[in-house]
């Protein structure tokens, strides 16, 4: 099936890459989801960056709780980026599946199929230079430090099944200190800065457009 899937898309380039980065629960999955719906769903593959930790079974389990899941070494950028050149040519990939609650991957692998416009989310979507390279536009959501805390053990304890104390402890270890040391700081990078703390229609549609143009560019260059 995967083949055949592959086949079918080979026409379907990936003509714009849009990265979005931001603090841990700034909103840049809820701007995804508003962004894709204002360019088309069907037009539109979602990333994100959280898909590629890396594997952790070969270590105990305690050791894995206590890991550092903030740095860019927690994650394998590489992969990524070699996903996003797939699909830059219009070819499918397999991405791993992640498991939060024992930090290891599943084993298996959910295909991507390539679409007109993709979207890569994550707090070190800028960080990584490399990564950057293969952005055609580079989105921050700024938001808070409160706002981002509170939102953060919410989805934590909903989603993840973490418990409040080990969400507090993990957040003043590793999420806020490497926040000051990458993610804050590749807000440089961005071509566009949307508010995370009390996001817009507006602020998306503008947005919106300018994808729609950057591909539109892209489509008369091709």
């Amino acid at each position: 099936m995967s083949s055949r899937l592959g086949r079918n898309h080979q026409r379907t380039r990936a003509r714009v890459i849009v990265g979005i980065a931001g603090g841990s629960a700034a909103g840049k999955t809820t701007l995804g989801w508003a962004l894709a719906e204002a360019l088309g769903p069907e037009r539109v593959l979602r990333l994100q960056q959280d898909w590629y930790y890396r594997d952790l079974s070969h270590i105990e389990p305690e050791v894995r709780a206590a890991s550092n899941f903030d740095h860019p070494e927690a994650l394998e950028i590489e992969l990524l980026r070699r996903h996003l050149r797939s699909l830059r040519r219009g070819e499918t990939v397999r991405r791993p599946v992640y498991d939060f609650t024992t930090h290891t991957r599943l084993g298996c692998w959910h295909l991507l199929v390539p679409q007109e416009m993709v979207l890569v989310e994550g707090t070190l979507v800028l960080a990584d230079p490399a990564l950057r390279d293969l952005l055609d536009i580079c989105v921050y959501v700024d938001a808070s430090k409160e706002i981002r805390l509170g939102r953060r053990l919410t989805r934590d304890v909903a989603e993840r099944g973490r418990d409040v104390g080990s969400c507090l402890e993990q957040h003043w270890r590793t999420v806020w200190p490497m926040h000051e040391l990458y993610v804050g700081p590749s807000r440089c990078h961005a071509h566009v800065v949307v508010n995370g703390d009390a996001m817009t229609s507006e602020s998306i549609a503008t947005l919106a457009r300018k994808v729609e143009e950057c591909r539109r560019l892209q489509e008369r260059a091709s």
